[in-house]
Formats: structure tokens, sequence, C-alpha cells
């Protein structure tokens, strides 16, 4: 099992609206690497959801990836702010995943935190400059993390 930290804005999307769902088709992942993140992901790996562009911004739960390898179809949709014009149905350019909420930590762990906790080659989101949705978590940062969050609600 592998960990991944992905981000979404709470205005447009968030961890309630994922445990209200229970699922969701992650999509609208337009850049490459965090597309490229998002092919590496497997079945049954975790992640945690981040409320970026917060006060403050921070980790707030935990989701498992049930499906992978889904074409996102948000780029051919032509009213969506994700639409792409350059891709096609034959070749499409994004992919997307299906998530399932896990729950909620008891309390947020800020980005404030994050930085007196770990270094940028041990989670990527503290790094300077890194605009990333989605970036891997190493297994010792995740356990590291999962210890400091406390039981899922």
């Amino acid at each position: 099992m592998a960990y991944w930290l992905m981000k979404s804005e709470p205005d447009a999307y968030s961890l309630e609206d994922l445990a209200r769902e229970g699922t969701t088709l992650w999509d609208g992942i337009r850049n490459y690497q965090a597309r490229n993140f998002m092919r590496a992901m497997q079945a049954g790996d975790r992640a945690f959801f981040y409320h970026s562009n917060a006060k403050p911004p921070g980790i707030v739960g935990l989701m498992e990836v049930i499906e992978t390898g889904l074409t996102d179809p948000s780029q051919f949709d032509q009213t969506s702010k994700y639409f792409d014009p350059a891709s096609k149905a034959d070749a499409p350019r994004w992919d997307c995943a299906r998530l399932r909420y896990l729950g909620r930590f008891a309390a947020l762990l800020s980005l404030d935190q994050l930085r007196e906790q770990f270094n940028g080659d041990e989670l990527a989101v503290v790094r300077r400059g890194n605009r990333l949705s989605i970036v891997p978590v190493p297994e010792a940062t995740a356990e590291r993390l999962l210890s400091s969050l406390g039981p899922l609600s």
C-alpha cells in the first residue's frame, strides 16, 4: 500500500462533500506530474485529504483509492472548466481515480505544523514552491502523520 496527499480547495470540494457522497471521482487534474502520480496509484492505497486555500490549510481526513486508470470525463465536457480541446476520445490525456471516504481526523494538521515536523524530502507539500495537487507520501512519513493525527472519526 502506498500513501498520497491530495489537495482540494474546500470551496470546490471538501472532506464534508466526500463524507456525504461516500465516494468521488477525483477529476480535473491538469498538471502532467500530478496526473502521472495518479497513474501510479493502486486500489487500496491511502490518501491524506488536504484542504488547500483554506484558513488554515492542512490535512483533515483520509481516503482510500478504490479504482484507478479511469478516463477523466471532464476533459471532453465543453461546459467544464477542465475541458481540454486537444484531448480526444481515442487518445485521452487526462486520467482520474475513484476514492472512498475513510474518516475525518479529530483535529486539522495545519501547514505550519507540517513544516515544523517534516522537511521537503519527507513531505512535498512543505517544500517551497510546491503547488502539485497530488504528491506521494513516503511510508515512514505516512506512519508519523497517522500517529500525529490520531484516530479517524
